[in-house]
């Protein structure tokens, strides 16, 4: 593949598609939910569901689903084709990412660490919000149940472990970096953006992502590896997730 060198306008105007193409449009919808949640009364007694059902028939809800995931991951496919292009090959690309499959029990172990570190200060903060009313109720998994629920919430935290930590850490550090930004300047940017498209869930949760932005884009810029990133964020929401469906089934949540 032949090695290209964008211009800073070039990799300006190439940021700001790909965010608008993915996170960033997020957290502008977001930002306008939140506003929105304002206008409509108290935080405390309003409530978002994550990973609903799309379609009534069970067969075709699972069709949709799994399309959900397959076009939510596309933006991940371009951003390392671009970066390949970049980079001079698609090898080398995923390298730069902290992609490769070098050491993955290493990975493996720093994952877990990072979701031990992450998850229980991360659920603190949101009762801390919904006592003091600035979190709305977070539902989870809102999907119905069937034989594939389980799979397929588990589906959707890779997916999101994946979008997020591919674009907002690992791409958005790099071309920061081709454009000269400083490393604080980065690590605020990307945990800002992080923090942002998470507060349609409320004023805690988006304070409780940005801090892991914070860690996650420091340890990128540490370590260059987003896979261990990918594993603590896919923990944590297999753990949000799946936990939930299976009290809700058990305990008539």
């Amino acid at each position: 593949m032949e090695l290209l060198t964008p211009s800073r306008r070039w990799l300006r105007a190439e940021v700001l598609i790909v965010l608008a193409l993915s996170l960033g449009r997020s957290a502008v919808y977001s930002l306008l939910a939140l506003a929105q949640a304002f206008a409509s009364g108290p935080l405390s007694g309003q409530s978002t569901a994550l990973n609903t059902s799309l379609r009534e028939n069970p067969w075709m809800d699972l069709l949709y689903q799994l399309l959900s995931v397959l076009f939510t991951l596309v933006p991940v496919a371009l951003v390392v084709l671009l970066l390949a292009m970049t980079a001079g090959s698609l090898r080398q690309a995923l390298r730069d990412l902290g992609l490769d499959p070098a050491r993955p029990l290493r990975d493996l172990l720093h994952g877990v660490l990072l979701t031990a570190a992450i998850g229980l200060p991360g659920l603190a903060v949101y009762y801390l919000g919904r006592l003091l009313g600035m979190t709305v109720e977070v539902i989870p998994a809102a999907l119905d149940t069937h034989w594939w629920t389980l799979p397929v919430l588990v589906l959707h935290a890779v997916k999101n472990a994946v979008l997020e930590e591919v674009i907002v850490v690992g791409y958005l550090v790099q071309r920061l970096e081709r454009l000269g930004w400083s490393p604080r300047r980065i690590i605020i940017a990307s945990a800002v953006l992080r923090g942002a498209y998470h507060t349609y869930q409320g004023v805690g949760p988006g304070l409780a992502n940005l801090v892991m932005g914070l860690v996650f884009g420091e340890w990128y810029r540490r370590t260059r590896r987003t896979l261990p990133l990918i594993i603590a964020h896919t923990l944590l929401d297999v753990v949000a997730f799946v936990g939930y469906a299976l009290l809700r089934d058990v305990l008539g949540l």
